[in-house]
């Protein structure tokens, strides 16, 4: 079975706030998908919008017998963690507070949806 990926790395954005995006959109079709995150009021929903574009466009390259947009589904889709940049703000008293700036890596696979299996009679 066919399966285009795209993978977007050291996104300026913390993780925890990309993954529930993510989680929304697993296993839909891929015209939800994008209906659905179109809609999503949040910053993740951007990135993660131009991920899942970016996977169906590398599905539909020569060589990938994908099939249709229509066809396809969000077979997989992840967020890990990339490096983190650590910073210092100046507090009171000579104290220095880190500052943790978090990356994520955001994978997302597209597939076309399979067709389901015919139950078999009893003889």
């Amino acid at each position: 079975m066919a399966e285009a990926s795209a993978t977007l790395r050291f996104v300026r954005m913390s993780p925890r706030k990309a993954r529930p995006v993510v989680d929304l959109i697993r296993g839909c079709p891929v015209n939800d998908a994008l209906a659905l995150l179109k809609f999503t009021p949040r910053a993740a929903a951007r990135v993660v919008q131009k991920v899942l574009l970016s996977a169906v466009a590398n599905g539909q390259q020569a060589g990938k017998e994908i099939g249709d947009v229509d066809e396809l589904r969000v077979s997989q889709a992840y967020v890990d963690v990339g490096p983190t940049l650590k910073r210092f703000q100046p507090r009171a008293q000579g104290r220095a507070f880190s500052i943790h700036k978090r990356m994520s890596h955001i994978t997302i696979a597209v597939a076309p949806v399979e067709a389901k299996a015919k139950k078999k009679a009893k003889d």
